[in-house]
């Protein structure tokens, strides 16, 4: 607590420290009553009053000048221990230890009257500190000067570091950053004149039919006849055998390679030696011996020999045989069992033949022999009746006289009678013709390129095929079911004589192979369904076009593989009923 300060003189008084507001120590008041107010100077309050009154004073004293407010504090709360001062502090000290500080807030220019604020101590110190008093002061409070000292010190080598560092920061140019290529500007995309149409969403399913394990190992492919749009697949992809739906095939590629038109011929040429004639094989197996035949007006030995005998004009001694239209050495393949020549299913694959080589001529499935052409011979011999003849095998010579020619029915028509009743032998003879006349030798090693060749021609790409054979009777073929079922989209549609194809085809419960079958709940599809039926050991197979309840015309392929037995073709004809159900809203789902 700060000590009472001494009264100040009038001199030393403002006249602002007089006013009522803030009473000068010469106030009256109870301690300290006030001197006769005729020998005290005007206040400014009252020297203003006056001078609104017209009264002028007597005397008025010389105005001293205003000091500025000073403010004062106890040291040892504003520093604590000496801690910091300001550069314009004066210091004072009484007989009693206690110490002030006051902070003159001076106008510029003016010595700031340190008496005119203080106690007469202070005052005291004031007008030491003009002389002498800055040394009092550091002597008096060293740490605070000297710690003032060094902070002014480190503030200018703080700066001066910072314009040391400008100035010594290394003269190495800085590497300039590179601008940022400018975007590029894509083109526009191209903005499709049409929208594309909304795909529609199919909801109907024949997965739970697809997933019979009658059908062991499923593949299969259901497209729009018209656009082409798969609707199911199922391995449709994969090449596998197709038993007997290779005729369909073999069938496109004679139309497309010898034409609808185009018919099997059997030839006789006289021979170099009196008395010869050669018998020449073109690969007609319906040339008929006479006995009657499973062909329709197939051609006959008969009327060949009243031809020879009419041209040639001379005892007939010698027949040679030639069967050189390819190289008989494949006459078998090795994959097909034995079982289907023994059991009339399928004979050698030669070009000179009889009914087939049928036993019997006239059933379709007939045991054959292990010779067709020595056979034929014979029956030529017979016919030309000089069955004692000598029979040889040869080869004519083309520039010789012509002594006669028998040709088959038309292709359109062998391919009729092949398709509904799947004959084997029919489709093994069309294959190996038209390679030979499309350039080929003949032979089966060269039936991959033809087939494919000739599905090219009608738009149906087939990269991955294997033909074995042209019966389907070879485990080893290998054909997509998503081929069988474009070209059968191919084969609605008629163009480049498939028509010949599809109405040759068996119908479901009504004609050929399919005359016996769609039965029970599946008879909803009888007369709905054309196609053609497959079977082979371990494979069974259906593919063609299904008229579906809804109008639209699908076309599909189905194969059931592996550990199969004849219970697959009524489970093949469940999902094909499926599909007649469904018709174009079949989902694949």
């Amino acid at each position: 607590m700060s000590e009472p300060q001494e009264p100040q003189s009038p001199d030393d008084r403002s006249p602002d420290d007089q006013s009522p507001d803030n009473p000068s120590p010469d106030a009256s008041s109870p301690d300290n009553p006030s001197p006769d107010a005729g020998d005290r100077p005007l206040t400014r309050r009252e020297a203003r009053e006056a001078a609104e009154a017209g009264t002028t004073p007597d005397a008025t004293p010389a105005r001293a000048q205003e000091p500025e407010p000073t403010v004062a504090m106890d040291i040892d709360a504003l520093i604590g221990a000496e801690s910091r001062i300001g550069d314009e502090a004066l210091l004072s000290a009484d007989p009693t230890g206690a110490a002030t500080v006051a902070f003159a807030m001076t106008p510029a220019g003016e010595i700031p009257n340190a008496a005119a604020a203080a106690t007469p101590t202070a005052a005291k110190a004031a007008t030491s500190s003009q002389g002498g008093g800055i040394g009092a002061l550091i002597a008096k409070h060293p740490n605070v000067w000297l710690f003032s000292a060094l902070g002014v010190v480190f503030m200018l080598l703080g700066v001066g570091a910072v314009f040391a560092g400008t100035n010594l920061a290394p003269s190495t140019p800085v590497a300039a950053v590179a601008p940022s290529p400018s975007p590029t500007v894509e083109p526009a995309r191209p903005v499709p004149a049409q929208t594309a149409a909304a795909t529609r969403l199919r909801t109907c399913s024949i997965a739970a039919l697809a997933a019979d394990p009658r059908l062991g190992t499923f593949e299969g492919s259901v497209i729009n006849a018209s656009t082409g749009e798969v609707l199911f697949d199922r391995s449709a992809g994969t090449p596998a055998p197709t038993a007997s739906v290779m005729k369909t095939l073999i069938a496109a590629t004679a139309l497309k390679v010898l034409g609808p038109d185009y018919q099997l011929s059997t030839k006789v040429y006289a021979g170099s030696a009196e008395g010869t004639v050669v018998l020449v094989g073109g690969g007609d197996p319906t040339l008929s011996a006479g006995g009657g035949s499973v062909y329709p007006d197939p051609p006959q030995l008969s009327d060949l020999a009243a031809q020879v005998h009419g041209n040639y004009g001379k005892p007939i001694t010698d027949i040679i045989l030639d069967a050189t239209m390819w190289n008989n050495s494949d006459a078998w393949d090795p994959s097909w069992p034995v079982t289907e020549r023994t059991h009339g299913y399928q004979p050698m694959i030669v070009p000179l033949m009889v009914d087939g080589d049928r036993a019997n001529p006239r059933a379709q499935d007939s045991p054959r022999s292990t010779d067709p052409v020595n056979a034929a011979g014979k029956a030529f011999a017979a016919a030309l009746g000089v069955p004692d003849a000598n029979i040889t095998l040869g080869s004519a010579i083309t520039t010789n006289p012509l002594l006669g020619e028998v040709k088959s029915q038309p292709v359109k028509s062998l391919i009729a009678k092949m398709l509904p009743v799947s004959d084997n032998t029919l489709a093994e003879m069309l294959a190996r013709v038209s390679s030979k006349v499309g350039g080929k030798d003949g032979s089966a090693a060269s039936l991959t390129g033809v087939v494919t060749s000739a599905l090219a021609s009608y738009g149906v790409v087939a990269p991955n095929l294997a033909i074995k054979d042209g019966s389907g009777e070879s485990k080893n073929d290998g054909v997509p079911p998503i081929v069988v079922a474009q070209l059968m989209a191919k084969v609605l549609a008629g163009a480049d004589n498939l028509g010949v194809i599809y109405n040759a085809l068996p119908v479901s419960g009504k004609t050929g192979t399919l005359s016996g079958r769609f039965t029970g709940p599946n008879a909803v599809a009888r007369g709905a369904v054309n196609a053609k039926t497959g079977s082979i050991a371990n494979v069974y197979t259906l593919g063609g076009i299904v008229h579906a309840a809804d109008g639209t015309s699908l076309a599909f392929a189905f194969y059931a593989l592996g550990n199969v037995r004849s219970t697959a073709m009524a489970a093949i004809d469940t999902v094909t009923t499926g599909v007649f159900t469904c018709g174009d809203n079949l989902s694949n789902n």
